[in-house]
Formats: C-alpha cells, sequence, structure tokens
C-alpha cells in the first residue's frame, strides 16, 4: 500500500452526491467504504466499483455506531429532497442527528478528519440575498420541512462542540442546488422533474409562478469542491458555501430544458409548497479566497450530461417494460 493512499469512509455513499465522490477518490488512490441503507440510494450507482479492490460496500444505518478504522470520513448520509425527507420526518431528523453523533464519535476514537454535508436549507426562506456564511437564516422549525433544516442546522451545532470539547477536526460544506448524473428519478426535485417531463412529452409542473430563483451546481464541480475542503488545514472548518453563485428563475430552467430536450412540453403552475424559499443563491467569497474554487460547468453542459443520463435511463426502463409484456402475453 501506498504511504498516500488513504482509508476513507463515506455514508450515503451509494446516493447522487455519494456515489461520485466514491468515484473520485478511488480515482485518486484511495481505498473507499461506502456506508448506505440504500433508502434513497441505489446499488446501481455503485455497481462499477464493486470487483474493484480499493472499494467496499456495507449496508448499514449511520443510527447506530460503526466500528471501524479509516481516515477520513465524509458524512453524506440523509435523504435531501422534500419528497423523501418528508416521508418519514422522525427518521429523517434522526438521520440528521443520530448520524452526526456516531460519525463524530467514531472520528474522535480514531482520530479521524470529518467532514459534514451540510446544506443551504440552513438559511430556511432567506431574508438576506445571496447568502453568506455568517447569516443565521429564516427558518421555521415546526413547518413540514423543518426535520431536514433543524436536523441539518443541529448536526452543525454538533460538528463545532465536538471541535471545541475533543478537538475532532472538522470540516462543513453547505451545499446548494446540485445537479447532475444519478440524481433519483424520483426524488421530486425540479432538474430532474423537468427533465423526465420534458423526455416524456408530459407537462412541466411549475410550483407557484415560476419567478422563485435558484442557483444550479454541476456534480463534478461540486466533489471537487468537497475534496479541496477536505484538504485544507485543520483551523479552517468551515462552514463553508457550496454551489453556483449564478442565479435564474425556476421559470427559466423549465424553458431551457424544453429546448434542449426539444421537448413539446407545456408549463402548468401548480401551488406553491409550503415553507419553500423564494430565494436561493449562494454567496461563493470565502470558497473562492480560502478554497481557489468556483463552479466550472457551463449550465447547458452540465444540462446535456444529466438529460443522456435520464434519457438512457428512461430508454432502459422501456425495455424492461417491453419484456414484461412480452413474457405475459
Amino acid at each position: 500500500m501506498s504511504v498516500t493512499t488513504k482509508r476513507i469512509l463515506i455514508t450515503g455513499g451509494a446516493g447522487f452526491l455519494g456515489s461520485h465522490l466514491c468515484d473520485r477518490l478511488i480515482a485518486d488512490g484511495n481505498d473507499v467504504l461506502c456506508v448506505d441503507n440504500y433508502f434513497t440510494g441505489r446499488k446501481d450507482n455503485i455497481a462499477q466499483h464493486l470487483g474493484n479492490p480499493r472499494f467496499e460496500a456495507l449496508r448499514h444505518d449511520v443510527c447506530f455506531p460503526l466500528y471501524v478504522e479509516v481516515d477520513e470520513i465524509y458524512n453524506l448520509a440523509c435523504p435531501a429532497s422534500p419528497i423523501h425527507y418528508q416521508f418519514d420526518p422522525v427518521q429523517t431528523t434522526k438521520t440528521s442527528v443520530m448520524g452526526a453523533i456516531n460519525m463524530l464519535g467514531l472520528a474522535k476514537r480514531v482520530k479521524a478528519k470529518v467532514f459534514q454535508a451540510s446544506t443551504s436549507e440552513i438559511y430556511g426562506d432567506p431574508l438576506v440575498h445571496p447568502q453568506t456564511e455568517d447569516y443565521r437564516g429564516n427558518v421555521n422549525t415546526i413547518g413540514p420541512r423543518a426535520c431536514y433544516d433543524e436536523g441539518k442546522r443541529c448536526a452543525e451545532t454538533l460538528f463545532f462542540d465536538y471541535q471545541r470539547q475533543h478537538n475532532v477536526r472538522i470540516k462543513v460544506a453547505r451545499i446548494f442546488n446540485t445537479y447532475g448524473p444519478r440524481m433519483h428519478p424520483n426524488d421530486g426535485r425540479v432538474v430532474s422533474n423537468f427533465i423526465i417531463q420534458a423526455l416524456k412529452g408530459e407537462p412541466i409542473t411549475l410550483f407557484g409562478d415560476g419567478s422563485q430563483t435558484r442557483a444550479f451546481c454541476y456534480v463534478d464541480d461540486l466533489i471537487e469542491g468537497f475534496v479541496r475542503l477536505m484538504a485544507t488545514p485543520d483551523d479552517v472548518t468551515g462552514p463553508v458555501n457550496l454551489g453556483n453563485p449564478v442565479e435564474m428563475t425556476v421559470r427559466q430552467l423549465a424553458e431551457r430544458i424544453i429546448a434542449l430536450t426539444n421537448s413539446r412540453s407545456k408549463i402548468e403552475f401548480r401551488p406553491l409548497p409550503v415553507d419553500d424559499p423564494t430565494q436561493r443563491c449562494p454567496d461563493i467569497s470565502f470558497a473562492q479566497a480560502t478554497l481557489g474554487w468556483e463552479p466550472k460547468v457551463a449550465l447547458d453542459n452540465g444540462l446535456k450530461r444529466t438529460i443522456a443520463y435520464f434519457d438512457e435511463l428512461l430508454r432502459q426502463s422501456d425495455k424492461r417494460n417491453a419484456t414484461v409484456v412480452r413474457l405475459q402475453a
């Protein structure tokens, strides 16, 4: 084993972001332990690594302690889309809070550096725009999104308390809207929703009047930010905003996807969900200055790659359905 090889644990490693992080860390020559309970993670996302001696997959729920020997921990485990985290809100909060406690306890025991995948939901429906890391947010603590928002806020508290009380080496990243291949097709997020609806020629469902804004970061750019943050000196803890500062309305995104897919889909408007933020855009000045990081992938390029992924996914699904029909005939 090379002296530079690290043993790295990724919780939520079979998910959208986690599987891309597995790709990157293995490509960099590390040994990766992917832990996932497969609630939203999918085995297909990590199938390419299953025969690799540098990769190991373990079914495990981070709400329970894990006893392994590792050098670094990336804690990504938690459903991240409203459809999934509102399905079982109590479990969502437990995953954020108990998962943080268990990973911090592991980091303390083995003296590992530990990374927390936090979120822009920390800021709630922000009254400051764009959002900087020192903004404390505008969050409804008892609303339907609170299981995720407050769970992630509590996890940040735990990370900084473990650092102050136990000298655990921590890194905290606040992730803004991210998209790319391997997004869950049923996660209810705008990019995956719009692409699948456009490819099927179905109406594009827009919540509210479509004027709410988001900023979309391609997954490869985000993973680069993760790796750079983890490599910083111990006194750089974060939290650090990681996302794309180029803002657009949700309606503009829908129109762009319709154009890129050459779809005949029409836009339909639906009521805005409770506590859905009207503006969400990161100030990434700190990441630029501290990590030398900023997104590189242009929106159209990232969308084309994501569209190709979902197009292939739908084709495979159609083939499987056709096979089932033939077998039943």
